[in-house]
């Protein structure tokens, strides 16, 4: 294996930490986002309401697309994240509706 240019070495380095940097803030910000949805499932399950809500999963679908293609990022793949982060949040709701989650 050949030894990189410290110059090279050192702009990886920097690049690299910008990207942990924001993968902390992503999980953070993950956080933030599930302890909202984790409030709105305790008010749809006192309220009676289903856990999900397709009509605004579309309308955050399309935001989200739309923000995405602003951002220069792949619409499909922010899509894709979406629907897999909504996909957790049903599963929590339907948890919290079965009585199955502490109260938090």
């Amino acid at each position: 294996m050949t030894e990189t240019d410290p110059s090279v070495q050192a702009e990886l380095d920097r690049l690299r930490g910008s990207i942990d940097n924001i993968d902390a803030a992503v999980v953070h910000m993950l956080a933030e986002r599930f302890k909202c949805t984790q409030q709105v499932g305790h008010l749809k399950a006192r309220n009676q309401l289903p856990p999900a809500d397709p009509d605004r999963e579309a309308r955050q679908i399309a935001r989200l697309r739309s923000l995405a293609e602003s951002a220069r990022l792949d619409p499909a793949f922010a899509e894709k994240l979406l629907n897999f982060i909504v996909a957790e949040v049903i599963r929590h709701h339907e948890r919290i509706a079965d009585g199955s989650a502490a109260d938090s």
